[in-house]
C-alpha cells in the first residue's frame, strides 16, 4: 500500500475551489449579460423632461420582454433610442418618454389640453397647472407612437422631432430603485 501524500491531496482541493469559483463567475457574468441584453436593463435620469413622475438621478428597470408580449399601451413610460430627426440632443443615445398617442389616433393640444381623437385626455400624473402646448393636429402614423415628456414646458419630444418608430422603443420603465425615497413599481 502506499502511503497518501497529503500535500499533494490539499493542492488538488485548492485547485479544485480555484475553478469552481471561476466558473461561477463564468456563468453568473454571461448570465447577467444576457438579462441585461434581453430581459431588463437598467438607466439613469440625467434630465428634468420626465418631472414630477422622473426625478433627475433617479435609476429606472427597464422590461425589455415588455412589447414582444403584447402592445404599447397610451400612458406606458418608455425608454427608445434618440430618433434621427433628434438632432438636439448630441451625444445622448436613449431617451425616456410617456407615450401619448398610438398608431392611428388624432392627436391635439387645444387651449393647453391634449386631445386624443377629439376627447379630452385625462393626465392624472401632470400637475395641475401643467399645460401642453405647440401640439397641432395630426394623426400617428401606422408603426409609430407620439411621445411626450411630464415637464411639458421643458421637455424635447414628438412635438419637436415627431412621432417614434415602435421600433425605437427599447421597452417599458417598470419601476423607480433608486433612490429608496422614490421606489415606486410601473404595472
Amino acid at each position: 500500500m502506499e502511503p497518501i501524500d497529503e500535500s499533494s491531496k490539499k493542492r488538488k482541493s485548492k485547485y479544485r475551489v480555484v475553478v469552481e469559483w471561476l466558473l461561477i463567475a463564468i456563468v453568473a457574468f454571461t448570465l447577467a449579460m444576457v438579462v441585461r441584453a434581453f430581459v431588463f436593463q437598467s438607466y439613469y435620469i440625467p434630465s428634468g423632461s420626465m418631472l414630477p413622475t422622473l426625478q433627475i438621478g433617479d435609476r429606472i428597470l427597464v422590461d425589455k420582454l415588455s412589447y414582444d408580449l403584447h402592445g404599447i399601451h397610451e400612458g406606458d413610460i418608455v425608454v427608445f433610442r434618440k430618433p434621427a430627426s433628434d438632432t438636439d440632443s448630441a451625444g445622448i443615445t436613449d431617451l425616456v418618454k410617456r407615450v401619448i398617442g398610438l398608431p392611428g389616433q388624432r392627436i391635439a393640444a387645444i387651449d393647453g389640453q391634449v386631445y386624443i381623437n377629439g376627447k379630452l385626455l385625462r393626465e392624472p400624473f401632470l400637475p395641475k397647472s401643467a399645460l401642453t402646448y405647440n401640439l397641432p393636429s395630426q394623426v400617428v402614423p401606422k408603426g409609430d407612437v407620439f411621445v411626450m415628456g411630464d415637464n411639458r414646458l421643458n421637455s424635447k419630444d414628438s412635438r419637436v422631432f415627431g412621432p417614434i418608430s415602435e421600433k425605437l422603443i427599447v421597452g417599458k420603465v417598470v419601476l423607480i430603485f433608486w433612490p429608496m425615497s422614490q421606489f415606486k413599481l410601473y404595472f
